[in-house]
């Protein structure tokens, strides 16, 4: 199975083996797909072409999925990824820090020690008051840096319907 895939304009893409480069107005998205078996990508003028040297519905299955993360390569040096999240307290105030590729959470729920979640690749991270935005090329490292936030900040050892604190999405 084969299947092509057009290059939008303002963008450029470098393919060696099974490492995809673009670059675009926002920065530059680099993913390596080397873990995908029985694949093979290149590039033919303005098209990226993915091909299976598998039969079967499983083969479609990977050609597809594998030009959906191309595609949200571009989308993501086009026009970028971004997720809002805000604070929520009901007891404690959190107050949100950054500090290089770590965010600390401190005065959960009146705890003294920080909760720290880790910024994932090259995403930035904003605090403004109680709201955070994470935004990138990437969105693979964006979302996974938004889950890392959450999951520190998930109430545990508590009646999770009285202490409804935590950092919650807003909008992707």
């Amino acid at each position: 199975m084969e299947e092509k895939l057009n290059i939008p304009e303002g963008i450029t893409v470098s393919i060696d083996k099974f490492k995809v480069t673009v670059n675009g107005p926002k920065g530059k998205n680099e993913k390596d797909y080397s873990h995908i078996h029985d694949m093979s990508i290149r590039k033919e003028g303005n098209q990226i072409i993915v091909s299976s040297t598998k039969k079967g519905r499983n083969s479609k299955r990977d050609v597809y999925t594998l030009i959906s993360h191309i595609k949200n390569q571009f989308t993501g040096v086009i026009e970028g990824y971004k997720i809002n999240m805000q604070e929520a307290h009901t007891h404690f105030p959190i107050k949100m820090e950054v500090k290089g590729n770590k965010i600390y959470l401190s005065s959960f729920t009146g705890e003294k020690k920080p909760r720290v979640a880790e910024v994932i690749g090259n995403v930035k991270v904003e605090v403004k008051g109680a709201n955070l935005t994470i935004s990138g090329t990437d969105k693979e490292a964006v979302s996974q840096t938004a889950a890392n936030i959450r999951q520190v900040t998930k109430v545990v050892r508590l009646d999770n319907r009285v202490f409804q604190d935590g950092v919650y999405i807003l909008e992707e």
